[in-house]
C-alpha cells in the first residue's frame, strides 16, 4: 500500500474533522480537483485544476509518456494552500491529439500553449514543477517570461549535457539524421514491456508501484496515430540541448528558487543530470531519493513534504 494511500484512509478514519468545513456541511468543495478543458488555437487542451485561485499558483508539467494523471495524488496534497493547474500537453493524456502530418508537435509550441493557457486563468506568477519533458517545456516559458516564474521544483528534469548519457545515444542517432532506418528502433520504447520498464527500473520495492500506470500510459500510446507522435516528439528533444546554455544563462541571472528532488537511479535522467544546477542556482535544496525516473510513486509523501516547505518559504 502506497503512503498516499495511507494518508487518505488516516484522513477518513480521523473523521470529519480532517475535511473542508463545507464538505463537512454537505456543501460542494468548490476548490476541489476537477478535470477541465481549454480550447487554443482550436486544440481541446485539458487540465486538472485545484485549489484557490486566490492563492500562490504551483504549475506541474508532466513527462514523456504520462499527462496530468502523474500527479493525481500530489495535487490535493497542496490544494489546501495552493492554487494548483496540471495541463496535459496535445498528443498526451486527454488533450487533443491531431494527427502528426497535420500538426506540429514541438517543445516550443507545448510550452507556448502553456503559457496561453496560464494566461486564460489569469495567472500572473507562478511556481513550476519540471519532470523530464516538463523541464524544456518550463524552462522554455520561463526564457520567454523570467520575472513571471517564482521558483522551481525539479524532478529529474534535465537542463545540462551532461545528463544526456548512453540512454540517449539511439535518440541523438535519430537527431543527427531523421529516417525510418534510426526512427522505427525508437519505437521499442513506446510497447508495454518499456512502459513498466520506466515505472519499475530503479525503484527499491517494484510493488509499491501501481499497475494501473502501466495500463494508464499504455492505452494512450497504443492510440493509433500516437507513436508518429511520440516520434516527432523524439526528434524535437534535439532542439533542446542547444537551449541549455541560453536556460543556464538565465538561472545565473536571476536566480529562481529550486528545490531539487531527484530519482537518482534513472538511467534516462541520471543524477549527473543533477549535479550540474548547483553551479548556476544559489537558491538550490537539493535532494537525491533512492528510486528510479517516476520518484512520485514511491516518494510522493516525501516530496509533497519538501515542496510544501520550499513553496511556503518561497511565497
Amino acid at each position: 500500500m502506497t503512503t498516499f494511500t495511507n494518508f487518505a484512509l488516516s484522513a477518513l478514519i480521523t473523521g470529519a474533522t480532517a475535511l473542508p468545513l463545507a464538505v463537512q456541511a454537505g456543501q460542494p468543495d468548490t476548490f476541489a480537483p476537477a478535470m477541465r478543458a481549454e480550447v487554443i488555437d482550436g486544440l481541446k487542451i485539458a487540465y486538472r485544476e485545484a485549489g484557490d485561485p486566490a492563492n500562490p499558483t504551483i504549475v506541474l508539467l508532466h513527462g514523456f509518456p504520462t499527462s496530468s494523471h502523474m500527479f493525481r495524488n500530489l495535487i490535493p496534497a497542496l490544494a489546501d494552500e495552493y492554487y494548483v493547474i496540471a495541463p496535459d500537453y496535445p498528443g498526451f493524456g486527454a488533450s487533443d491529439m491531431p494527427h502528426a502530418a497535420e500538426y506540429e508537435y514541438s517543445f516550443a509550441n507545448t510550452a507556448d500553449l502553456m503559457t496561453e493557457l496560464l494566461n486564460r486563468k489569469g495567472v500572473e506568477d507562478y511556481a513550476a514543477y519540471v519532470m523530464d519533458y516538463g523541464a524544456p517545456v518550463g524552462y522554455r516559458m520561463f526564457a520567454n517570461d523570467p520575472d513571471r516564474v517564482t521558483g522551481f521544483v525539479i524532478q529529474n528534469g534535465n537542463a545540462y549535457d551532461e545528463g544526456l548519457r548512453e540512454f540517449w545515444d539511439p535518440i541523438k542517432a535519430y537527431w543527427a539524421a531523421p529516417s525510418a532506418e534510426t526512427g522505427d528502433p525508437l519505437r521499442a520504447f513506446l510497447t508495454l514491456d518499456a512502459t513498466k520498464w520506466q515505472f519499475t527500473h530503479g525503484v527499491k520495492d517494484p510493488s509499491a508501484i501501481n499497475p494501473d500506470n502501466y495500463w494508464h500510459v499504455q492505452y494512450l500510446l497504443d492510440r493509433p496515430g500516437n507513436q508518429e507522435v511520440q516520434l516527432e516528439m523524439f526528434l524535437d528533444y534535439g532542439t533542446n540541448p542547444a537551449e541549455y546554455p541560453k536556460w543556464q544563462a538565465l538561472f545565473r541571472e536571476h536566480q529562481p528558487p529550486a528545490l531539487l528532488v531527484w530519482g537518482k537511479n534513472d538511467p534516462i535522467f541520471p543524477s549527473e543530470g543533477a549535479h550540474p544546477y548547483k553551479r548556476d542556482l544559489k537558491d538550490l535544496e537539493f535532494h537525491l531519493l533512492d528510486t528510479g525516473h517516476f520518484a512520485l510513486e514511491d516518494h510522493g509523501a516525501e516530496i509533497a513534504g519538501e515542496m510544501k516547505d520550499f513553496l511556503a518559504r518561497i511565497n
